[in-house]
């Protein structure tokens, strides 16, 4: 059973707004090998309040009583937030135990790490999802960084904490893409209320998507992330020497030097080895909900 705690910026369901970190809340749920030691919201997808309160309503639709939902930081101007009190606290109380997932901007992580410079040592690895290391293109349409440029910072401390750190870049999660089989799938799915919940929330994105690049579906960004710390065997590694600076992170820029051997040494998969083995996980996770 793996310790997991999540940091992320759920706006699943909000108009306008991104849906995968609330797939990913769904998925943790339905894995028999996760124990999801709690859930803390920051800022990225949109504000934190909203953000907070989003993820509220969805823990009150799945009854969720059992797992700690914690606010963050409400920008990288206030690290120091109950999240950040909360991730230092759990991660002390199970060193070299807890997978770190986050799928947001990472404040509330150099939140912890100023409240306990022991933090990054505590966890056993850190998994993301953000960055670029070429310009991010969908059919024609140049898109912005968006995880990591919220607070450039806290990346930086991040990347160079000599903890064991995976990021699932934009490229990487081109390749996880959500569309009208899978939908379809949780459409034809009657009377199973998680998959109806889903369907319900991700059809309005996939109009947005649709609109903005033309493309019928959308990219399941974070779930990358989450599978990737589920079966890692899926991905395929590659370590590189990431020298960015905070500069370059403020536009969520992962400069790579393969010469530079002091620099951070980061896992940086470049490919999902079978889509439809992803998505099947998924779907079998999502489905033990019933």
């Amino acid at each position: 059973m793996k310790k997991l705690l999540y940091d992320c910026d759920n706006t699943m369901g909000l108009p306008g707004r991104d849906v995968d970190d609330g797939l990913v809340i769904l998925y943790l749920l339905g894995r028999q090998d996760i124990e999801l030691k709690g859930i803390t919201t920051t800022y990225g997808n949109s504000s934190l309040d909203e953000v907070f309160e989003n993820t509220k309503n969805m823990f009150n639709f799945l009854h969720i009583k059992n797992i700690p939902l914690i606010k963050g930081a409400k920008s990288a101007q206030y690290r120091i937030s109950d999240a950040a009190n909360f991730l230092a606290r759990e991660a002390a109380k199970n060193p070299g135990e807890i997978t770190l997932l986050a799928t947001g901007s990472l404040t509330n992580l150099y939140g912890a790490y100023e409240l306990d410079n022991n933090f990054f040592c505590n966890l056993k690895e850190i998994v993301l999802m953000g960055g670029i290391t070429k310009p991010l293109i969908i059919n024609d349409v140049n898109l912005d960084e968006l995880n990591f440029s919220c607070d450039p910072s806290a990346v930086y401390e991040v990347l160079n904490s000599n903890s064991d750190v995976t990021i699932l870049t934009g490229h990487t999660c081109l390749q996880a893409f959500f569309g009208e089989k899978e939908l379809s799938k949780l459409k034809c799915q009657s009377g199973h209320r998680i998959y109806e919940f889903i369907a319900r929330n991700i059809e309005p994105w996939y109009n947005y998507v649709h609109k903005t690049f033309g493309v019928w579906g959308f990219y399941n960004w974070d779930i990358a992330s989450a599978v990737y710390v589920t079966n890692p065997e899926l991905f395929e590694d590659k370590y590189e020497y990431v020298v960015s600076s905070k500069t370059d992170l403020s536009k969520g820029y992962l400069k790579i030097d393969n010469s530079k051997f002091s620099s951070a040494k980061i896992n940086i998969p470049t490919k999902i080895k079978n889509r439809e083995e992803f998505n099947k996980i998924v779907f079998e996770a999502w489905e033990r909900l019933k």
